[in-house]
């Protein structure tokens, strides 16, 4: 019996584009440069970090989902503008890692900055009763395990895409990174916590996941050169 794990259901992504449609068709008419969009979604993604590390999370958190839809946004203009170009794809997947790591930093800053315990937390909300545990210490392990998982699972990708393998599976992808992170910094900083330690986990079985997935491909391919 198989198990499969959805963070981000697709009815969710379907809905989601469904409502970002009029933004996408007016940019679309005016056939903007898509590497335009790709570069405000980095800045979104630089400006959150900071408001991330000096201690605005759901500020950040809202900031952090504008700069997803604007990486949303420049590939549709992209697509249907048909300005689709190698230098565009590099670009724009160059500055998600950079938007990525900036926003890992910001994380990171916070964390190291802000000595938290479990003591110091009104956990109420959740009617729970734990010792004291240092959450910060927890917490910036867990954006470091993030950060390389995110890095690891673009990079599997990239460099199966490179030997012309298709490699898009994986449950912890870039969607769902930032939907997790940012809305476990809008609703609640130890909703935030859990959600780094998700994306901790997750993103490096994502990676795993990815190798195995090319090892099946590359697999099945001898196999059937053998055959012929």
């Amino acid at each position: 019996m198989k198990i499969k794990i959805v963070f981000l259901p697709e009815w969710i992504k379907n809905l989601y584009l469904r409502i970002i449609t009029p933004v996408v068709d007016f940019f679309i008419k005016r056939r903007l440069n898509p590497n335009h969009f790709t570069t405000v979604s980095l800045i979104f993604s630089i400006i959150a970090a900071y408001i991330f590390a000096i201690g605005f999370l759901k500020i950040a958190g809202v900031i952090m989902l504008i700069s997803g839809t604007f990486d949303i946004i420049d590939g549709k203009v992209a697509r249907s503008t048909n300005r689709v170009t190698k230098f565009g794809a590099l670009y724009d997947s160059t500055l998600d890692r950079y938007a990525e790591v900036m926003i890992f930093f910001g994380l990171a800053y916070f964390f190291v900055n802000n000595q938290w315990t479990t003591s110091s937390i009104n956990l109420s909300f959740f009617n729970w009763s734990i010792d004291s545990i240092n959450i910060s210490f927890i917490s910036t392990i867990a954006v470091c395990m993030a950060l390389g998982g995110s890095v690891m699972t673009s990079y599997v990708r990239a460099r199966a895409e490179g030997l012309g393998l298709e490699c898009k599976v994986g449950v912890m992808q870039r969607p769902e990174r930032i939907v997790l992170i940012a809305f476990g910094a809008i609703f609640h900083k130890v909703l935030l916590v859990v959600a780094l330690i998700i994306v901790a986990i997750f993103s490096n079985l994502t990676a795993i996941q990815r190798l195995y997935h090319i090892w099946l491909t590359d697999k099945e391919g001898r196999k059937e050169l053998i055959s012929e």
